[in-house]
């Protein structure tokens, strides 16, 4: 008989977020207009931008060598 095997419970962390009456209002009227809670909808809005970067931090573009600097501080003096 094989054994099952035990999952990782997930762990969860809060996050405070402020928003204006005007906002938590419109939120709250859009909720009720597709029938779904404030949690959902915030969590599905950021999902797409959240699965991307579960690793490491994305790479800063790369600057060749070559490139002028205009506005560095080493054309300070000319």
């Amino acid at each position: 008989m094989t054994r099952k095997k035990t999952r990782k419970p997930v762990r969860y962390r809060t996050l405070k977020l402020k928003l204006t009456t005007r906002q938590k209002r419109s939120l709250e009227n859009f909720c009720r207009s597709h029938d779904t809670t404030p949690t959902k909808i915030i969590k599905k809005s950021i999902r797409p931008l959240l699965d991307n970067y579960s690793g490491s931090a994305p790479c800063l573009p790369q600057v060749s060598a070559n490139q002028l600097d205009l506005f560095g501080e080493k054309n300070a003096g000319i």
